[in-house]
C-alpha cells in the first residue's frame, strides 16, 4: 500500500467519525437558530417580547411564511453563489502566479 493510500483512508475514517460520534455524544440535545438566541437575548435584556422590525418581502407575497423546503432552497442557492465566487476568487489568484512566473 502507498503512502498516499494510507493517507486517503486515514481522512476517510477521520470523516465518517466526525460525521458518527456527535450522533451518539449529542443524544437529545436541542439546536436552535441564532435567529432565536438574538430573540431571546433581547428579550433578557430589554424584559419585553422581541417584535420583528420589518416583515421578508417573499412573506408579504404570499400572504403568509414560506415552506421550510423552499427557505432551505434559497439559502442552499446563496450557498452556491458564494462558493462560486470565492473559487473563481481563489482560481484567478492561482492563475496569475503562474502567468507571473512564465514571464
Amino acid at each position: 500500500m502507498t503512502k498516499n493510500t494510507k493517507t486517503v483512508i486515514i481522512l476517510i475514517l477521520a470523516i465518517i467519525l466526525i460525521a458518527l460520534i456527535p450522533l451518539f455524544a449529542l443524544k437529545g440535545a436541542e439546536f436552535g437558530g441564532s435567529d432565536d438566541a438574538g430573540s431571546v437575548m433581547v428579550e433578557e435584556i430589554t424584559g419585553t417580547e422581541y417584535e420583528p422590525w420589518f416583515t421578508p418581502v417573499l412573506e408579504t407575497m404570499i400572504d403568509g411564511e414560506l415552506p421550510g423546503e423552499v427557505e432551505s432552497l434559497f439559502f442552499c442557492i446563496q450557498t452556491g453563489i458564494g462558493v462560486g465566487i470565492v473559487a473563481f476568487c481563489m482560481g484567478r489568484l492561482v492563475e496569475r502566479k503562474k502567468w507571473m512566473k512564465e514571464d
